[in-house]
Protein backbone atom coordinates (compact mmCIF):
# COMPACT_ATOMS: atom_id res chain seq x y z
CA UNK A 1 0.00 0.00 0.00
CA UNK A 2 1.44 3.39 -0.66
CA UNK A 3 2.11 5.80 1.30
CA UNK A 4 -0.16 8.97 1.87
CA UNK A 5 -0.04 13.03 2.08
CA UNK A 6 -2.29 15.05 3.70
CA UNK A 7 -5.42 16.48 1.68
CA UNK A 8 -5.81 19.90 3.79
CA UNK A 9 -2.79 22.36 3.41
CA UNK A 10 -4.50 23.70 6.68
CA UNK A 11 -2.32 21.35 8.65
CA UNK A 12 0.79 23.39 7.77
CA UNK A 13 -0.40 26.31 10.21
CA UNK A 14 -0.97 24.31 13.42
CA UNK A 15 1.16 24.63 16.17
CA UNK A 16 0.31 21.01 16.85
CA UNK A 17 2.38 19.39 13.99
CA UNK A 18 5.02 17.23 12.86
CA UNK A 19 6.64 17.00 9.56
CA UNK A 20 6.17 13.66 7.87
CA UNK A 21 7.76 11.56 4.86
CA UNK A 22 4.70 9.16 4.85
CA UNK A 23 2.24 6.79 6.40
CA UNK A 24 1.54 3.29 5.29
CA UNK A 25 0.15 0.08 6.35
CA UNK A 26 3.00 -2.96 6.21
CA UNK A 27 3.51 -5.98 8.25
CA UNK A 28 5.81 -4.83 10.86
CA UNK A 29 9.41 -6.35 9.75
CA UNK A 30 11.32 -6.60 13.17
CA UNK A 31 11.58 -6.43 16.70
CA UNK A 32 9.04 -8.25 19.45
CA UNK A 33 5.83 -7.18 17.15
CA UNK A 34 7.26 -9.22 13.96
CA UNK A 35 4.23 -9.89 11.84
CA UNK A 36 1.79 -8.20 13.14
CA UNK A 37 -0.53 -5.42 10.73
CA UNK A 38 1.32 -1.93 11.18
CA UNK A 39 0.55 1.74 10.75
CA UNK A 40 4.12 3.08 9.94
CA UNK A 41 4.48 7.02 10.93
CA UNK A 42 7.84 8.14 9.44
CA UNK A 43 8.71 11.31 10.28
CA UNK A 44 10.85 13.07 8.77
CA UNK A 45 14.47 14.36 9.65
CA UNK A 46 17.58 12.73 11.22
CA UNK A 47 20.68 13.92 13.01
CA UNK A 48 22.66 10.51 12.72
CA UNK A 49 24.14 8.85 9.01
CA UNK A 50 24.33 5.55 9.78
CA UNK A 51 26.37 3.61 6.89
CA UNK A 52 23.81 0.90 7.03
CA UNK A 53 20.83 3.16 6.76
CA UNK A 54 18.15 2.29 4.89
CA UNK A 55 15.51 5.16 4.39
CA UNK A 56 17.86 8.06 3.81
CA UNK A 57 14.81 9.38 1.62
CA UNK A 58 13.11 10.28 4.82
CA UNK A 59 16.42 12.89 5.75
CA UNK A 60 14.88 15.67 3.82
CA UNK A 61 11.64 16.91 2.51
CA UNK A 62 8.11 15.75 4.17
CA UNK A 63 4.80 17.52 4.71
CA UNK A 64 3.30 18.92 8.00
CA UNK A 65 0.67 17.05 9.33
CA UNK A 66 -1.57 18.15 12.57
CA UNK A 67 -1.05 15.58 15.77
CA UNK A 68 -5.01 15.40 15.28
CA UNK A 69 -4.71 14.26 11.66
CA UNK A 70 -2.05 11.70 12.04
CA UNK A 71 -4.42 9.81 14.33
CA UNK A 72 -7.41 10.24 11.61
CA UNK A 73 -5.09 8.90 8.86
CA UNK A 74 -4.30 6.08 11.26
CA UNK A 75 -7.49 5.27 12.37
CA UNK A 76 -8.33 4.41 9.14
CA UNK A 77 -6.32 1.72 8.24
CA UNK A 78 -8.13 -0.18 11.17
CA UNK A 79 -5.42 -1.91 12.86
CA UNK A 80 -3.97 -2.32 16.18
CA UNK A 81 -0.46 -1.91 16.21
CA UNK A 82 1.15 1.33 15.34
CA UNK A 83 5.17 1.87 14.94
CA UNK A 84 6.36 5.53 15.11
CA UNK A 85 9.56 5.69 13.06
CA UNK A 86 11.95 7.48 10.80
CA UNK A 87 14.35 9.49 10.47
CA UNK A 88 14.54 9.81 14.12
CA UNK A 89 11.33 10.91 15.30
CA UNK A 90 13.07 12.20 18.60
CA UNK A 91 14.36 14.61 17.13
CA UNK A 92 11.19 16.17 16.76
CA UNK A 93 9.83 17.61 20.21
CA UNK A 94 6.14 16.88 19.50
CA UNK A 95 6.39 13.37 19.09
CA UNK A 96 5.91 13.20 22.56
CA UNK A 97 2.53 14.29 22.31
CA UNK A 98 1.52 12.05 19.67
CA UNK A 99 2.82 8.85 21.69
CA UNK A 100 0.62 9.66 23.85
CA UNK A 101 -2.19 10.37 21.72
CA UNK A 102 -1.75 7.17 19.94
CA UNK A 103 -1.92 5.27 23.41
CA UNK A 104 -4.89 7.11 25.09
CA UNK A 105 -6.65 5.77 21.53
CA UNK A 106 -5.77 2.56 23.07
CA UNK A 107 -3.17 1.32 20.41
CA UNK A 108 -0.27 -0.75 20.60
CA UNK A 109 2.89 1.66 20.26
CA UNK A 110 6.29 1.14 19.31
CA UNK A 111 9.14 4.05 19.10
CA UNK A 112 12.02 3.25 16.67
CA UNK A 113 15.06 5.36 18.51
CA UNK A 114 18.71 5.89 17.70
CA UNK A 115 19.77 5.68 21.12
CA UNK A 116 21.70 9.06 20.73
CA UNK A 117 18.65 11.11 21.74
CA UNK A 118 16.98 10.94 26.21
CA UNK A 119 14.34 8.50 26.00
CA UNK A 120 12.78 9.72 29.15
CA UNK A 121 10.16 12.37 28.20
CA UNK A 122 8.35 8.99 26.31
CA UNK A 123 5.11 7.67 27.69
CA UNK A 124 6.00 4.48 29.49
CA UNK A 125 3.05 2.73 27.62
CA UNK A 126 5.15 3.23 24.17
CA UNK A 127 7.68 -0.05 23.66
CA UNK A 128 11.19 2.09 23.02
CA UNK A 129 13.08 -0.04 20.07
CA UNK A 130 16.20 1.46 21.43
CA UNK A 131 19.54 1.10 19.01
CA UNK A 132 22.87 1.17 20.43
CA UNK A 133 24.92 2.10 17.36
CA UNK A 134 27.90 -0.40 16.89
CA UNK A 135 31.31 0.60 15.43
CA UNK A 136 30.48 -0.67 12.18
CA UNK A 137 27.62 2.11 11.77
CA UNK A 138 30.33 4.88 11.98
CA UNK A 139 27.75 6.69 14.54
CA UNK A 140 29.01 4.64 18.09
CA UNK A 141 30.40 7.64 19.35
CA UNK A 142 26.45 8.74 19.09
CA UNK A 143 24.84 5.99 21.83
CA UNK A 144 23.28 8.07 24.89
CA UNK A 145 24.39 5.80 27.03
CA UNK A 146 22.26 7.33 30.00
CA UNK A 147 19.40 5.50 28.24
CA UNK A 148 20.47 2.47 29.42
CA UNK A 149 19.29 2.55 33.17
CA UNK A 150 15.92 4.10 31.51
CA UNK A 151 15.16 0.99 29.91
CA UNK A 152 12.41 -1.71 31.28
CA UNK A 153 10.91 -4.91 30.42
CA UNK A 154 8.38 -3.50 27.73
CA UNK A 155 11.08 -1.61 25.96
CA UNK A 156 13.86 -3.12 23.22
CA UNK A 157 17.19 -2.45 22.60
CA UNK A 158 18.79 -3.53 19.01
CA UNK A 159 22.35 -3.91 17.10
CA UNK A 160 22.63 -4.01 13.83
CA UNK A 161 26.24 -5.91 13.78
CA UNK A 162 28.25 -5.35 10.07
CA UNK A 163 31.51 -7.77 10.97
CA UNK A 164 32.57 -10.12 13.45
CA UNK A 165 34.64 -6.45 15.39
CA UNK A 166 30.89 -5.62 15.73
CA UNK A 167 29.77 -8.75 17.35
CA UNK A 168 32.17 -9.19 19.73
CA UNK A 169 31.93 -5.34 20.35
CA UNK A 170 27.95 -5.82 21.15
CA UNK A 171 28.88 -8.98 23.20
CA UNK A 172 31.21 -6.55 25.49
CA UNK A 173 28.56 -4.25 25.85
CA UNK A 174 25.96 -6.47 26.52
CA UNK A 175 27.64 -7.91 29.54
CA UNK A 176 29.30 -4.87 30.91
CA UNK A 177 25.29 -3.23 30.81
CA UNK A 178 23.30 -6.53 31.41
CA UNK A 179 21.21 -5.22 28.53
CA UNK A 180 19.56 -8.94 28.80
CA UNK A 181 18.17 -8.70 32.08
CA UNK A 182 16.79 -5.15 31.50
CA UNK A 183 14.70 -6.22 28.27
CA UNK A 184 14.42 -7.69 24.98
CA UNK A 185 17.77 -7.69 23.11
CA UNK A 186 18.18 -8.27 19.68
CA UNK A 187 20.64 -9.11 17.13
CA UNK A 188 20.62 -8.35 13.20
CA UNK A 189 22.73 -8.84 10.24
CA UNK A 190 23.60 -5.79 8.18
CA UNK A 191 22.63 -6.56 4.50
CA UNK A 192 25.33 -7.20 2.40
CA UNK A 193 28.07 -7.12 5.23
CA UNK A 194 27.02 -10.50 7.42
CA UNK A 195 24.83 -12.90 6.16
CA UNK A 196 21.91 -14.16 8.48
CA UNK A 197 23.59 -17.56 8.84
CA UNK A 198 26.33 -16.32 10.03
CA UNK A 199 25.51 -14.20 12.45
CA UNK A 200 23.03 -17.21 13.68
CA UNK A 201 25.75 -19.22 14.05
CA UNK A 202 27.88 -16.73 16.14
CA UNK A 203 25.19 -16.42 18.12
CA UNK A 204 24.36 -19.69 19.13
CA UNK A 205 28.07 -20.67 19.64
CA UNK A 206 27.83 -17.44 22.18
CA UNK A 207 25.16 -19.13 23.62
CA UNK A 208 23.88 -14.98 23.96
CA UNK A 209 20.81 -14.16 25.83
CA UNK A 210 19.56 -12.05 22.63
CA UNK A 211 16.84 -12.73 19.90
CA UNK A 212 18.62 -13.05 16.33
CA UNK A 213 16.19 -11.14 13.77
CA UNK A 214 16.01 -10.72 10.20
CA UNK A 215 14.11 -7.69 8.29
CA UNK A 216 10.49 -9.45 7.50
CA UNK A 217 9.60 -6.75 5.00
CA UNK A 218 12.84 -6.88 2.94
CA UNK A 219 12.53 -10.94 2.51
CA UNK A 220 8.85 -9.88 1.10
CA UNK A 221 9.25 -6.66 -0.65
CA UNK A 222 12.88 -5.97 -0.89
CA UNK A 223 13.63 -2.50 -0.94
CA UNK A 224 10.33 -0.57 -1.88
CA UNK A 225 9.64 2.31 0.20
CA UNK A 226 6.82 2.21 1.88
CA UNK A 227 6.58 -1.35 3.04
Amino acid sequence: MSAVQPADAASAVSAERLKLTEIFLSLQGEARDAGWPTVFVRLTGCPLRCHYCDTAYAFYGGTWWDIDGILEEVAKHGVRHVCVTGGEPLSQKRVIGLLHKLCDAGYVVSLETSGAIDIADVDTRVSRIVDIKTPGSGEVARNLWSNVPQLTPHDQVKFVICSRADFDWACEVLAEHKLHERCDVLFSPSHAQVSPRELADWIVEARLPVRFQMQLHKALWGEEPGR
